[in-house]
């Protein structure tokens, strides 16, 4: 642990890092079991991987901006804990394979080193708040939203408030009303607008994807920007007391905000702004610091393939709105490269550009602030790391889930799909290299991580069964997703489902049917007038499993017969106690509670001490054989099976008792009461718990 703390300045994250350390060993001698683990290692960025032994570290980059220093600190982390090789993913992070549990807090501290963070990265917590690749650059953008995310990210890492959550939440973040932050799929989504000449975003809220995907509705039409951080706070309040616990199909926002309606949801978010500190949160734009470029001479550059080069300049670059600057767009194979192209690619941004690089949705990378007349130097030298390959964005670039590569929910190969329909794109329709209208995503299960529901066409790994019971790898293919922009949306159809090695001949038959009876129109618009039947008729036949040859039998990219292995899926990290290990939790967040408390924080200081509170209800409940399914039926049960029944004696209802929480202003006076409460309630539930336990023995 020593090391931690000499290398370490930040005294929270030498916090952090120690903590994980404690509890791996915890869990190696076991002291805590598998499943509170898990929880821990989740929000900590450790997640597990499909091969035994060893676990996927997701880094986290807000809105996917990455320095020059940070690739290079990333480059020397996944060689050193890692096998070199690197991960974008379609939330602008990226990830590593292959690590050693025990050396998880030692890779953590060194990432940290250069601003690096694993916390929140996975877990049911506020994930990595996404934006549009181009925000700052972007032509159209009424304004940078950087800053604003940048604020939201920081105001809710570590927060108290969204730690403990029953299910992930997601953020986005776009520039123009093009939508390319796609919130109408986000739990919450923000466009940039100007009104009046205020600052400010329309807001989405309770989108999602997975396997019953749902669109965002309009929370407001115009929302000031510094009331993004206050209401966020309000939404992750109210989802952290009724969103569901038990059943993790059920926990997301989306399912939430359906139960209850939307007028319901914005009165319960009223409700809660006594409770939160900040009624506004004036976000300081003016003193964010983009990077700036660098001014260097442009070196004579000899380019030996000048139609390669146009070709990839139609393509691949990007206008920018800095007069005399343009971005360069770097299509990513299914997001993977590795740290010897890295290191190449920082220095080159440190020698010529900005210093920094971005990582884009689609799994890509962007430079932006190139100097127009240092084109072709970047494209001779992107040329010798392999990352000119034209199409950046276009149909011809797949985005792909890791699928059954190193994923426990995969079905399906992703990637060994997605390399496949590129090449048949290449080779026979060259003219999509252009065009970016057609957008293809894949999926190795229902849960969607490559957003395969939202695509013009999409397809999600799965298995079908021959008649004498064999099972064969298998592509449900949907047709007709697509963004409209401005928080509209429409999510595709699901058409058929065929063996996976029809999956090129479906995506032909599509393609040569859009060439032939489009006539000009987007996907979209030639799905929705053809219809769902339509295509169905000139796809069914290649459902019929009765005829399946050996090759039917063997994925994409593998060399072995398909065996279907689905592991335990960890993205919620749902967790079931014991109760003596929730009442331990309560002391925990108790002391979280105190601690806050000392430290001036005391909005803080009474979320540890409502946790505190309805932790110990929530053992006590368990106890006694009762459902558990969100907070809000915790207390409406508390109160029904110990309260009324006279059981155990408060002096008032146990609703009153918690539900100070939304009625007072976050004060000292206030903060030191509820603390003292929660301890109170503490002891008195242990106490019944001793009683019970003794009588029962």
């Amino acid at each position: 642990m020593q090391s931690f703390r000499t290398e370490i300045e930040n005294p929270v994250v030498e916090r952090d890092i120690i903590e994980l350390a404690d509890k791996i060993a915890q869990f190696n001698n076991l002291q805590i079991d598998e499943e509170k683990f898990r929880s821990l290692r989740l929000a900590r960025g450790v997640y597990g991987q499909r091969q035994e032994g060893v676990q996927m570290i997701r880094i986290k980059l807000p809105y996917g901006k990455v320095k020059s220093n940070q690739l290079r600190r990333i480059s020397e982390v996944s060689d050193e804990y890692s096998r070199g090789r690197l991960h974008i993913t379609t939330r602008q992070d990226i990830q590593i394979h292959y690590v050693d549990l025990q050396r998880t807090p030692e890779l953590w501290a060194e990432l940290e080193r250069d601003d690096v963070t694993l916390r929140e990265a996975c877990g049911n917590v506020v994930r990595n708040v996404t934006a549009s690749e181009t925000a700052g650059i972007d032509v159209d953008e009424p304004f940078d939203v950087s800053p604003y995310a940048d604020a939201l990210y920081k105001f809710f890492l570590r927060n108290p408030i969204c730690q403990e959550m029953g299910r992930k939440f997601k953020v986005s973040f776009s520039s123009t009303d093009k939508d390319t932050g796609l919130s109408y799929l986000h739990d919450l989504g923000y466009i940039a607008k100007i009104e009046n000449g205020v600052r400010g975003f329309k807001v989405m809220v309770a989108g999602g994807l997975g396997s019953q995907p749902r669109h965002a509705e309009v929370l407001y039409d115009f929302l000031p920007s510094d009331k993004i951080i206050p209401v966020m706070e309000g939404v992750l309040r109210v989802f952290d007391r009724y969103g569901e616990r038990k059943s993790r199909a059920k926990a997301r926002m989306k399912f939430l905000l359906k139960d209850i309606g939307l007028e319901a949801f914005k009165n319960l978010i009223e409700e809660e702004q006594k409770a939160i500190e900040f009624k506004t949160v004036v976000i300081d734009a003016a003193s964010y610091v983009p990077s700036e470029p660098v001014y260097v001479e442009a070196p004579q550059v000899e380019i030996k393939d000048q139609a390669a080069f146009n070709l990839w300049k139609s393509t691949n670059l990007i206008p920018q709105k800095q007069k005399g600057y343009v971005a360069i767009g770097i299509k990513v194979l299914l997001g993977d490269f590795y740290t010897d192209k890295a290191r190449l690619l920082a220095d080159l941004v440190d020698t010529y550009a900005a210093g920094e690089i971005r990582l884009t949705l689609r799994q890509n990378i962007v430079i932006p602030f190139v100097k127009e007349d240092l084109v072709p130097l970047f494209y001779q030298e992107l040329e010798k790391l392999g990352f000119v390959e034209a199409g950046y964005n276009k149909a011809v670039d797949i985005t792909a889930c890791p699928g059954t590569d190193t994923c426990n929910l995969g079905i399906a190969s992703s990637t060994g799909i997605a390399v496949e329909l590129e090449k048949v794109i290449a080779a026979e329709y060259p003219q999509y290299l252009k065009n970016e209208d057609l957008v293809i995503k894949i999926s190795g299960c229902m849960n969607a991580c490559g957003q395969h529901n939202m695509a013009n066409i999409g397809f999600q790994g799965m298995t079908v069964r021959t008649p004498d019971k064999l099972v064969a790898p298998a592509l449900q293919v949907l047709l007709g997703g697509g963004n409209l922009g401005n928080g509209n949306a429409l999510f595709a159809d699901k058409v058929v489902k065929v063996p996976s090695k029809r999956g090129p001949e479906a995506l032909r038959r599509i393609l040569n049917d859009y060439e032939a009876n489009a006539n000009g129109k987007e996907f979209v618009d030639y799905y929705k007038e053809k219809g769902e039947k339509y295509f169905y008729d000139f796809l069914n036949d290649l459902q019929d499993v009765t005829n399946l040859t050996q090759e039917d039998f063997i994925d994409w990219g593998e060399a072995d017969k398909y065996v279907k292995e689905i592991g335990i899926g960890e993205c919620a990290g749902v967790v079931i106690d014991l109760i003596a290990t929730l009442f331990l939790e309560s002391d925990e967040k108790i002391e979280n509670a105190k601690e806050a408390f000392g430290n001036g924080v005391y909005s803080g200081a009474i979320y540890y001490a409502y946790q505190s509170i309805v932790n110990s209800a929530k053992a006590s409940l368990l106890a006694a054989n009762k459902k558990t399914n969100t907070h809000a039926s915790i207390i409406s049960q508390f109160d029904e099976e110990f309260i009324s029944s006279g059981k155990i004696d408060l002096g008032t209802s146990f609703a009153e008792l918690i539900y100070q929480i939304n009625k007072f202003a976050p004060t000292a006076e206030f903060a030191e009461k509820y603390i003292n409460d929660a301890g109170s309630f503490l002891q008195k539930v242990r106490a019944f718990r001793e009683v019970e336990t003794s009588v029962a023995q």
